[in-house]
């Protein structure tokens, strides 16, 4: 008998038997073991993470809470607890159209821009509209947009506002390197933003106050501990979703595009 012969039959001679039953109760086993000391304390540990920061926000929300409730009762503003006065001791309306203009500092007003097709003439036209000595302000247009017909429509909103005597500066990039904020740092390595002292930045959907540099830029003259003004705002969603609602009727009627659409009706009361 050859020794491939043997080996056969003692492998068939070998009590091998595969008990089942153990098997599994082995395995229940070691999913019981699992449980108890890795899955349990797990949970229990994302439980605690999660009442803790219930607490958190819960003690968050008490806390401004109690702080807007004593402003309100003590009548705190930031007026009372900063210097603020008009900037200029000449009278504002002739300091606006040209008198004594000298005593404003010169602002740079960045506005971010991708593809911002519903919002950019609102947000344009109020940050051309704001109360300030035109020789003192420089309006920055950054513009990010990958869609060249947006971009286009942006260029020529810009130029149009140049037509008027607003010195706006519509500026494009070849990459968008850290998006917006990235847009934002490029656009101070322009060589006419060394001129400015002070920088306002308006996201694309932002539509400030006329008033709002007359508000906000005396803060920072007078109180020369003070690097950052940050103002509440009320967003521009409402103005979005009427146009986009406008220009979806608006597509299947042309003739009537110019009628439904709210940004060029609102732009045109703006003009």
């Amino acid at each position: 008998m050859d020794a491939g012969a043997e080996a056969a039959r003692l492998w068939g001679e070998l009590p091998l038997r595969v008990d089942w039953a153990a098997v599994a109760a082995q395995c229940a086993y070691a999913w019981a073991q699992a449980r108890a000391f890795v899955v349990v304390p797990a949970i229990r540990l994302l439980v605690l993470l999660s009442l803790a920061m219930t607490v958190m926000i819960l003690l968050e929300k008490l806390f401004v809470a109690a702080v807007y409730l004593t402003v309100k009762a003590l009548g705190l503003k930031p007026e009372r607890r900063y210097r603020w006065r008009p900037i200029g001791a000449v009278d504002e309306e002739e300091a606006l159209t040209g008198g004594g203009s000298a005593a404003f500092p010169v602002v740079l007003v960045q506005i971010p821009m991708y593809n911002e097709r519903e919002v950019y003439k609102l947000s344009i036209g109020a940050a051309c509209a704001l109360e300030w000595p035109a020789e003192r302000l420089v309006i920055q247009v950054l513009d990010d947009s990958t869609d060249p017909v947006v971009k286009d429509l942006v260029e020529i909103e810009c130029k149009r506002w140049k037509g008027k005597g607003v010195n706006i500066k519509y500026e494009v990039r070849g990459n968008r390197k850290g998006y917006k904020a990235g847009a934002l740092k490029e656009g101070l390595k322009h060589s006419y933003v060394q001129e400015c002292e002070y920088i306002a930045m308006f996201d694309a959907d932002f539509q400030p106050e006329s008033d709002f540099l007359l508000r906000t830029v005396p803060f920072l003259v007078h109180n020369p501990d003070i690097a950052l003004v940050q103002t509440r705002w009320k967003f521009g969603q409402t103005h979005r979703l009427t146009y986009q609602y406008a220009y979806n009727q608006s597509e299947s009627d042309p003739t009537r595009r110019e009628e439904q659409n709210p940004v060029t009706n609102l732009q045109n009361q703006l003009n």
